[in-house]
């Protein structure tokens, strides 16, 4: 039977290279969010109220996509980041702060509203929880230029939006995971916490071995 796994977390948190370690070392198959192939993204940092309607669009219509192309094979699937996360936070946040219009966000929430019905919840979510000073220097390490100009404010918002959207999930089980002061990739005291948590949630014991 198929099980999917989401990883959840800011920008910067740590979600890509936890998808990256789960393939590597578990067999896991990875669905990336569509971060490179977003025509607007660029544009968007550069000017968020301009391009933050369209931006979050692509995000929207293509994360559905992946969404409902998870299948039915055997084995385990592990998404980085969720549709969930690109409604209630990241569009939501830039509704609050004046970059989408009520116009604008009305039609994108009623999308929304109606693509969520279709899909199915993930088996396990994994929230990395991350402090922003951690955040900030990852994304300097990582050098994605059209990461480098993010306002300190824009990262502090989404994780307090991160913060309440994680308190209110009840789609299916959660392991909040503190990215920035437990290491599953070097530590091997973590990583074994780390994996039996895993394997508890998902209701397959000794399924990481």
């Amino acid at each position: 039977m198929q099980k999917f796994i989401a990883v959840a977390g800011n920008i910067g948190a740590g979600k890509s290279s936890l998808v990256e370690f789960l393939e590597r070392r578990h067999g896991m198959r990875p669905i990336y969010e569509p971060f490179l192939g977003n025509p607007y993204l660029d544009d968007f940092y550069a000017d968020m109220k301009g391009y933050a309607f369209k931006s979050q669009l692509y995000f929207l219509a293509h994360k559905f996509r992946l969404h409902l192309g998870l299948g039915q094979a055997d084995g385990t699937i592990v998404l980085d980041r969720t549709i969930y996360e690109d409604a209630e936070i990241f569009a939501k946040n830039l509704h609050q702060q004046g970059q989408i219009d009520a116009r604008d966000f009305g039609l994108y929430t009623e999308l929304y509203d109606s693509m969520k019905t279709a899909l199915r919840p993930p088996d396990l979510l994994i929230y990395l929880r991350c402090s922003v000073t951690a955040i900030r220097r990852r994304i300097k390490q990582r050098g994605r230029p059209s990461e480098q100009n993010i306002p300190l404010d824009y990262l502090k918002r989404l994780n307090t939006l991160y913060e309440d959207w994680i308190a209110r999930y009840d789609l299916c089980p959660v392991l909040v995971w503190d990215s920035d002061k437990k290491d599953y990739l070097t530590d091997l005291v973590d990583w074994m916490e780390f994996k039996k948590r895993i394997e508890l949630l998902i209701g397959t014991p000794g399924a990481l071995a």
